[in-house]
């Protein structure tokens, strides 16, 4: 009875005690908040671990997310069979690359574009459009005529573009073919026309033959087509099909051409004397674009000849003489009076004097000398040339003479076919270059610059978040690891105590007070009442004492 009384006073504390040791130990009521989770011994013992991997995960996911490149499109609009391909090549070369879920484009880092784009072009990746077979194949069955024709004109276009790619300087072709409706109407009848538009390879050009060449081929492949509709651009927007550019164009390519062609023989001729970049040349071509044509008819003076005579010659005798002719013929009589009068005076006077008369009669037809001169003068005449070269003096050498300049400009003239009588001009200068300064390149305009931001700027970012997140996830977690630690060790020695009194040596308040629950608080003041009665008796009186003042 003693020791209910004593420890009666004391049983709100127990109860507590009690409840505060043993609800660890319970069997947890639910898991739908994050304190009945942490409350758990096994959390709590994991804490630490856990704290760790979040503040280094953490760090890494900051790290990443601020290294990594920026991502650039590689090509947009492919073919899933393309997509396969280029995806495949690019992993088997070990370029990482990503392919957004929204539009399907492949993108690479920023800065390993144009090394995978090099990559994939040395295996032929992508694929040219598929030709004209694989587009009438996937033709589907029922189609109406109008899906029909348009499937064919585009497997046309399919099958022209890869022929005109089978050329070394067209790196992709794209052929457009513009067939109207037949029409029975001959008012509403139309031509057909193409257009093609060509990306030519890197530092490459078309002549105009093979030009021409392509215009033919696009006009013989589509019925009723003339090779002066089709049109050819590049992919600078440049009009190939020269014919089909304005007069001002002709001309501007004919005096650029013709400048390019002088201006070339010039450095041609100045490099192995004056030497590569020690010199410069302009070539100012004037060129006629008027056209004349003149016809011019003469006459010489002096200029005909005998082109026909045509004539007759008669010879009779006189009266004084014997008649002459057939007896009672008319010839036997005189001529009359009017044939008499075309005689000659000079053969009239023979015959009087010769006793003979003669008449001749002639036509005679004469030519005329004729010129005709036609003088026809086309358009893109020279009518005056312009050559300025500037020689570099070198710093310290010694000037040149205007003995060799002289010399320079004869070569100069030679090189270009001068011609005084159309007023060229060709004009040699020496004197000191200007030396050219390089500009000074900023360090952050540097390409190493911007990826060492990225990568320094991830590393801080890390730091920061490993320094104020981190590490006090970490201490609170340790700190809660360390008390769970001490009231573990706590139970234990409480535990065993009240398990066998006996074992144990030393009973005090504080174990007295930690008990886990009141059985176990009993059998420890029972264990310290045998241990101390005195200290026992003397704790009562105290409690009696203050019980009673109260």
């Amino acid at each position: 009875m003693a020791e209910q009384q004593v420890l009666s006073p004391d049983a709100p504390l127990a109860s507590n005690q009690m409840q505060r040791a043993v609800s660890p130990t319970m069997p947890p009521l639910g898991f739908g908040s994050l304190r009945d989770i942490t409350s758990q011994p096994a959390v709590r013992k994991a804490l630490p671990a856990i704290a760790l991997t979040g503040a280094i995960g953490l760090a890494a996911i900051t790290y990443f997310a601020l290294s990594t490149p920026a991502q650039t499109p590689l090509f947009q609009g492919l073919a899933e069979a393309d997509k396969a391909a280029v995806a495949d090549a690019l992993q088997a070369s070990g370029i990482s690359y990503s392919l957004d879920p929204g539009t399907g484009a492949i993108s690479v880092d920023a800065g390993k574009v144009y090394e995978a784009r090099m990559l994939l072009a040395g295996q032929g990746l992508p694929k040219a459009q598929p030709n004209g077979d694989a587009v009438i194949a996937s033709l589907p069955m029922g189609s109406s005529r109008a899906v029909e024709g348009e499937t064919l004109r585009g497997a046309r276009e399919a099958d022209l573009a890869r022929t005109i790619e089978a050329i070394d300087a067209v790196k992709t072709a794209r052929v457009h073919l513009a067939t109207p409706e037949p029409s029975v109407f001959v008012r509403e009848a139309r031509e057909p026309a193409a257009s093609v538009m060509l990306t030519l390879q890197q530092g490459r050009s078309l002549s105009e033959a093979q030009v021409r060449a392509i215009r033919h081929l696009v006009a013989s492949s589509v019925p009723s087509l003339s090779a002066d509709l089709v049109s050819v651009i590049d992919q600078s927007g440049a009009l190939l099909s020269s014919d089909q550019a304005s007069a001002e164009d002709k001309m501007f390519q004919l005096q650029m051409q013709m400048e390019d062609r002088y201006r070339q023989a010039v450095v041609a001729l100045l490099t192995p004397i004056a030497g590569a970049g020690n010199f410069s040349v302009e070539v100012n071509a004037d060129v006629d674009a008027s056209e004349s044509q003149s016809t011019r008819e003469t006459y010489p003076k002096d200029d005909r000849a005998l082109r026909s005579e045509e004539g007759n010659k008669s010879v009779s005798g006189s009266a004084g003489q014997d008649a002459v002719g057939i007896p009672g013929a008319l010839a036997n009589q005189p001529p009359p009076a009017s044939e008499l009068t075309n005689t000659p005076p000079g053969a009239e006077t023979a015959a009087n004097g010769a006793g003979t008369q003669s008449e001749e009669t002639y036509t005679r037809s004469f030519d005329v000398g004729r010129e005709i001169a036609v003088t026809h003068q086309p358009q893109g005449g020279l009518r005056r040339l312009s050559v300025a070269v500037a020689l570099r003096d070198g710093q310290g050498a010694k000037k040149r003479s205007a003995a060799d300049v002289a010399a320079l400009e004869n070569l100069v003239k030679g090189a270009v076919g001068f011609n005084a009588e159309r007023g060229d001009v060709v004009a040699i200068s020496a004197r000191p270059f200007a030396e050219q300064t390089e500009t000074p390149v900023n360090f952050w305009d540097q390409p190493w610059f911007f990826p060492m931001v990225q990568q320094i700027g991830a590393v801080l970012a890390a730091l920061v978040a490993f320094i104020f997140i981190g590490r006090p996830l970490m201490k609170a977690a340790k700190g809660r690891m360390a008390a769970a630690k001490e009231q573990a060790e706590t139970e234990q020695q409480l535990l065993a105590v009240t398990s066998n009194p006996r074992a144990s040596k030393e009973v005090t308040i504080e174990m007295i007070e930690a008990a886990p629950s009141y059985e176990a608080r009993a059998n420890l003041v029972r264990s310290f009442i045998r241990q101390d009665p005195e200290r026992a008796a003397l704790v009562v009186r105290q409690m009696i004492g203050e019980r009673s003042d109260g």
